[in-house]
């Protein structure tokens, strides 16, 4: 892990964890509509961000991805930075 404060990761965590849960939930779980919000607002506050905050928060995913055991998890957090619109797609 990069030397980052360890309150960092673990929000990280816990938002990805959130938004990976409404990303795989049927409609039965949670209206798709209202998880289309969430993650499109997700995604809003995080372009926001100015870019050292951005680059720290892309270092966590990648770290956490990295570490990441769950394949679903690490796909996840593989993409999500593409995703989002956080980096140009290769």
């Amino acid at each position: 892990m990069t030397d980052i404060d360890p309150l960092v990761p673990a929000l990280v965590g816990l938002l990805i964890d959130n938004l990976w849960f409404l990303d795989g939930c049927d409609e039965d779980e949670v209206d798709s509509d209202s998880a289309v919000r969430v993650l499109e607002s997700a995604a809003s506050a995080l372009k926001g961000l100015p870019p050292e905050q951005l680059d720290r928060f892309l270092l966590v995913i990648g770290d956490l991805a990295e570490a990441e055991t769950d394949p679903g998890r690490r796909e996840f957090l593989e993409a999500f930075p593409s995703a989002c619109g956080l980096v140009e797609e290769a």
